[in-house]
């Protein structure tokens, strides 16, 4: 039930911290000490953004490893998907995702889920577009104390863009690649009196790469509305409506543990029956007040619906030598209405000599899904599988779908209290403490079963981070911080008799770093850090317990901005070394990790109009899976751009992905479904305003 025992004492917890921070904000109205407004001379995360403390705080005092990627520089590097943008990530790597969704791996832990908008979860299974988007944040290590449940590994979070009420802006971009892939782009913005303003962001996509038979359309609209209440107050409307159809393609299935080559182009699947198609409808209102030049506060509310599809063949074995392939296939199909609540109030003050930013607050979120899935029957095996004569394109037996093999409907209630504070201790030393309770409730109504399932978890989350600044533009920090995965997975789909009765999966992150903004323009960040995951199962005997960690050390370390006046810089390297403890698996390498990656984007203005930019990423070699049986290999690959601004402010521009036409496998789902990259390819841009 909501507010039991233990929700009453962090309620009583965060209430008293919250009345503390309004006597902070007081005793600085009384004039005792006040703090000075925060000059940031370097990049930071703002409140409207979200960050990794959910206050305005500079990069460099945020105990944590992150990465900012703004829409110059997607733009710049000609990125079109989340992917695109975490390949250029240290400690990040990307999934397929059945070839329908966003799926990353941050610091060893794979997710579908840990994705935000605007701060506010943002779940479902989908690709993400980026036409309306602001910056995307980054935020690697445990985040449950910040965002909730999940995050074991960390987060994206998109930042979407909002109406100016200073300038008017007319911006369109028109692209087009040498696979036949066409997108364009429009950005609208109008003040409609000095205290209001509208916005609206769109694209269409026409999809297509270097894969027979693949195709698709894409497109977004998102209007935005902004009303100054009063001089302290702001209010924002937000709609979005995305729709997505394309063919859903899984690479290809791999032999003798090892991707099998020669069929780079090949598509293993039928491109009338895979298919996936997503409707998302994001509506959000978020209130900004400033009660006095101390205190402030906001609140959100978004509702989201999504209505998702998925059917495809996929590759489930291959014999090359003897020309066969074996297909499995099934369809599933997801609706969610996400219904999410969340309020802020930060205070800043003095109290015995030292400095505080106390945030407190509040969330709650209301998760109704529906999921069901059907198997293939081929006709000729009247099972889900049939093995066929590999030809160019394969020959499918007709084949219907079967009764459901999986049907549930799950509703999920969290109510989440949080308070944190940013102490200033002195000139040189910063502590950030804060704790988060969550509440999750999940009922499930399993209709095969003919069952309910129900669960309900109590977390508290605690985080903590000690910074020490010898000086201004260099910071040392320590920090740990913990989250938790209920057993109902990060799409509610894992609950059963046999988990309902489990404690939620833990992540315990610990971690030193270092962070030098070098000049105004330009950072460097270096973390060290450990990150557990206890996936311990309860028998029936509480004394008797199977116990699977995943461990992974790594090392991390980014460089940022502009060299000289016309060189700027991005590049990362990450070291990561991720292992199962326990279980059956002891001793194996967790999947989907590679253990070096390295990345780097120069871009330099040749004069005023002309810029030049090169690229390079690193893969190290990485298992699929903890079964460590299938291996795919490393790979480099080298990226260029070209771009030219006319007089009036057109930007002309040439990507060139893949320079030196390496053949390679970027990601993978299962050892039977890996990706192939794709070879030397063009895109040319045109991006105006007026």
């Amino acid at each position: 039930m909501l507010f039991s025992h233990p929700l009453k004492l962090s309620a009583s917890l965060i209430l008293s911290t919250a009345l503390t921070s309004v006597a902070l904000a007081d005793d600085a109205a009384d004039g005792e000490r006040r703090l000075d407004p925060i000059e940031v001379e370097g990049t930071y995360l703002t409140n409207e953004k979200f960050s990794g403390t959910k206050t305005l705080t500079p990069i460099i005092n945020v105990p944590q490893s992150l990465s900012v990627v703004s829409a110059d520089q997607i733009a710049e590097q000609g990125f079109t998907n989340v992917g695109d943008i975490l390949r250029y990530t240290p400690g990040a790597s990307v999934g397929q995702g059945e070839g329908h969704r966003d799926q990353i791996t941050l610091r060893g832990q794979t997710t579908t889920a840990d994705f935000f908008i605007d701060g506010l979860r943002d779940d479902v299974q989908y690709f993400r577009p980026l036409y309306n988007i602001e910056q995307i944040e980054i935020l690697r290590g445990s985040n449950a104390m910040i965002f909730g449940r999940g995050g074991g590994g960390g987060i994206v979070n998109r930042v979407t863009k909002r109406p100016q009420l200073d300038e008017s802006i007319r911006g369109v971009s028109l692209s087009a690649d040498t696979f036949g892939e066409l997108s364009g782009t429009l950005d609208f913005n109008t003040p409609l009196t000095e205290t209001s303003g509208f916005r609206v962001n769109a694209f269409a996509e026409a999809l297509n790469n270097h894969r027979n038979q693949f195709d698709g359309n894409r497109f977004a609209i998102n209007p935005t509305y902004l009303q100054e209440l009063t001089p302290d107050t702001d209010l924002l409307f937000s709609y979005e409506f995305v729709d997505d159809d394309r063919v859903v393609d899984r690479g290809v299935p791999s032999e003798n543990g090892r991707p099998v080559e020669g069929f780079e182009n090949f598509f293993f699947g039928s491109p009338s029956e895979n298919r996936t198609t997503l409707q998302a409808h994001i509506l959000r209102a978020r209130l900004d007040h400033s009660f006095t030049e101390t205190l402030s506060g906001n609140a959100t509310i978004q509702y989201a619906d999504y209505d998702k599809l998925y059917q495809n063949l996929y590759p489930a074995g291959i014999d090359t030598s003897a020309g066969l392939v074996t297909l499995d296939g099934y369809k599933d199909t997801t609706e969610r209405q996400n219904l999410i609540f969340q309020a802020n109030l930060i205070a800043e003050g003095s109290l015995g000599g030292t400095d505080h930013v106390v945030l407190v607050g509040l969330e709650y979120a209301d998760q109704d899904t529906t999921n069901a899935r059907k198997d293939n029957v081929f006709s000729d095996t009247q099972d889900d599988q049939t093995t066929i004569a590999i030809t160019s394109p394969l020959d499918i037996p007709a084949f219907a779908f079967s009764d459901p093999v999986r049907n549930r409907a799950s509703d999920v209630q969290v109510l989440s209290l949080y308070a944190q504070d940013q102490i200033d201790i002195g000139d040189h030393f910063k502590v950030i403490a804060g704790l988060r309770f969550d509440q999750f409730e999940i009922d499930v109504q399993d209709f095969i079963a003919g069952m309910p399932f129900s669960r309900t978890d109590e977390e508290v989350s605690p985080r903590l981070g000690l910074i020490y600044k010898p000086v201004d533009h260099i910071s040392a920090y320590l920090s740990y911080s913990k989250s938790f995965l209920p057993r109902s997975g990060d799409q509610f789909l894992t609950l059963s008799a046999s988990t309902e009765e489990l404690s939620p999966e833990a992540f315990e992150n610990t971690e030193i770093g270092l962070k030098w903004d070098v000049a105004s323009d330009l950072s460097l960040t270096t973390a060290l850090f450990q990150l557990d995951r206890d996936t311990s199962l309860a028998t029936a005997d509480a004394e008797n317990r199977f116990l699977a960690i995943t461990e992974t050390k790594g090392f991390e370390i980014q460089l940022s901005g502009n060299l000289t006046e016309r060189w700027t810089v991005d590049a990362g390297y990450s070291w990561l070394n991720s292992k199962i403890v326990g279980g059956s698996d002891d001793g194996r390498e967790t999947g989907q990790v590679p253990k070096n990656m390295f990345s780097i984007w120069n871009r330099y203005n040749a004069t005023e109009a002309l810029s030049f930019g090169l690229g390079l990423t690193y893969q190290d070699e990485f298992f699929v899976n903890s079964g460590n049986a299938v291996t795919i290999p490393d790979y480099t690959r080298v990226d260029a751009a070209a771009i030219y601004e006319l007089d009036n402010g057109t930007i002309l521009q040439l990507n060139i992905e893949n320079l030196f036409d390496e053949a390679y496998f970027p990601d993978a789902h299962s050892n039977s479904n890996i990706s192939t990259g794709a070879p030397l390819n063009a895109r040319i841009s045109v991006r105006t305003k007026f």
